[in-house]
């Protein structure tokens, strides 16, 4: 490992350990409330209400001290790991090729040999094994079997996934999903509630001896309930009659696709409605929805200084030079860490023929890996883009709230007649931009940007 991945990696593991205590004083936080709440119930004459209030005050001060030092190493952990994931990916391989193996059968397996399934690639043969033998997980697929050998309807068979499972279809989710690892993710049982602090005051200037003028300072608070995602897929028999390892490679790997895909594309350009509302969507916002929360940040029409346009057909410099001062337009007020900027591959093989030199030995290179020529964040390859247009800005900006309760249930009766048995997954999420302001469209044909994509009909609950 070269050293500066060494130094990442420690830089990690110190702010992991920081975060660690940080947390361990949260119940004394919590008890302190308690107690305050108890002490307000008993408090009788004006002196005990004042020393309450002041107690509570400190408590509030605190609290709020804890919240920032955790936001502060969270989003501290999460730059530092994107940083140390993309040098990984981006370190060249020089592995020796393997020497050929004698063919082996499928009960004589040994450990060491990458298992070629895409829900467990990468995984060692002895490390599926290990997962798959796992007691909760055999009892989950033999009820499967089970299930399907019966003549019966199984009519509201709730099959829990085990908790094995549950954190491979959350890790699952991180590998299809390409944004979630770029926003401020955060797992929440009930109401999300993200605080912001409004604009920071400017000291004023006086005489030495002056008196002090007072200044202000606002918060102001967005809310993300939950809205449910998924479907259902129908898995044949003949794959259900196979080992272990492909039905749970089918299942979740289809599952584990679908919602990571909707994900995506809601956090762009979700439409508020029964999901989050997406990138595209508040930017071109023209009118104060009727539904703006009273305690979010005043409303502010982005539409003409976020949506913006340039001419494909500049000079290279005079391109990139306008499209920088495009994304610019995001601003960084409030971000903890960089920027994304997603677009399909047409898009992003637009930039790299502008981005085009050649180096001192004469051969051509494209000046660009996964990162934004000259601007530098990092660039997110999403079909559902349109084309010529770029959407993003600064992550940690648009909070994403993720549920808790992920679930399959299975009938092999629905489709009795195809031979086929029919599994659901389901995940909840809401999300919204925390800061509208720091995010941008722009489009690199001299058009208006595209603020809606096709999301598919809710046909079921129409």
């Amino acid at each position: 490992m070269a050293l500066k991945q060494l130094m990442l990696s420690k830089k990690i593991e110190q702010r992991k350990a920081a975060l660690t205590e940080l947390l361990k004083t949260k119940n004394g936080l919590d008890k302190r409330a308690a107690d305050l709440e108890t002490a307000i119930g008993e408090a009788k004459t004006d002196e005990e209400m004042a020393a309450v209030e002041e107690e509570t005050n400190k408590l509030d001060a605190d609290q709020k001290d804890f919240d920032e030092k955790k936001s502060k190493l969270e989003g501290e952990i999460a730059d530092l790991e994107g940083e140390l994931e993309q040098l990984n990916n981006n370190e060249p391989k020089n592995e020796p090729e393997p020497a050929p193996q004698p063919a082996r059968s499928k009960t004589n397996y040994e450990g060491g040999f990458k298992v070629r399934g895409r829900f467990f690639e990468g995984m060692t043969r002895d490390a599926v094994n290990a997962l798959i033998s796992r007691d909760e997980v055999k009892e989950f697929l033999t009820h499967t079997r089970e299930l399907i050998g019966q003549k019966r309807a199984v009519t509201g068979a709730e099959l829990t996934i085990p908790d094995v499972m549950l954190d491979l279809l959350r890790d699952n989710l991180y590998r299809y999903s390409k944004l979630i690892t770029k926003v401020r993710l955060k797992p929440v049982a009930g109401k999300a509630r993200q605080n912001i602090a409004g604009t920071v005051p400017e000291g004023i200037w006086m005489e030495a001896i002056g008196k002090l003028n007072e200044l202000s300072i606002s918060f102001n608070q967005i809310e993300v309930d939950g809205y449910k995602v998924g479907g259902f897929i129908a898995v044949p028999n003949s794959i259900l009659e196979d080992s272990d390892l492909n039905l749970a490679n089918e299942i979740m790997d289809a599952l584990g696709q679908a919602i990571g895909l909707a994900v995506d594309k809601a956090i762009l350009y979700g439409t508020g409605t029964k999901m989050p509302l997406g990138i595209a969507t508040r930017l071109a916002q023209t009118l104060k929805p009727a539904d703006w929360p009273t305690n979010a940040p005043a409303w502010v029409d982005l539409s003409v200084s976020n949506l913006l346009k340039i001419d494909g057909t500049l000079s290279d410099t005079k391109f990139f030079s306008a499209l920088m001062l495009a994304l610019g337009a995001a601003q960084p007020n409030y971000a903890i860490g960089g920027t994304f900027w997603a677009m399909n591959r047409k898009t992003r093989m637009t930039l790299v023929s502008k981005a085009i030199t050649f180096n001192a030995a004469g051969a051509i290179v494209a000046g660009q890996n996964n990162t934004m020529p000259v601007e530098g964040g990092d660039i997110v390859e999403l079909p559902f883009v349109p084309d010529n247009n770029i959407i993003g800005g600064y992550g940690s900006l648009y909070l994403l709230a993720e549920r808790a309760g992920s679930q399959l249930a299975v009938s092999d009766q629905v489709r009795f007649i195809e031979d086929q048995t029919v599994f659901k997954g389901t995940a909840r999420y809401d999300g919204a931009p925390a800061i509208g302001k720091g995010f941008v469209i722009v489009n690199i044909a001299n058009a208006a940007p595209a603020t809606t994509v096709e999301f598919p009909a809710d046909t079921a609950n129409a």
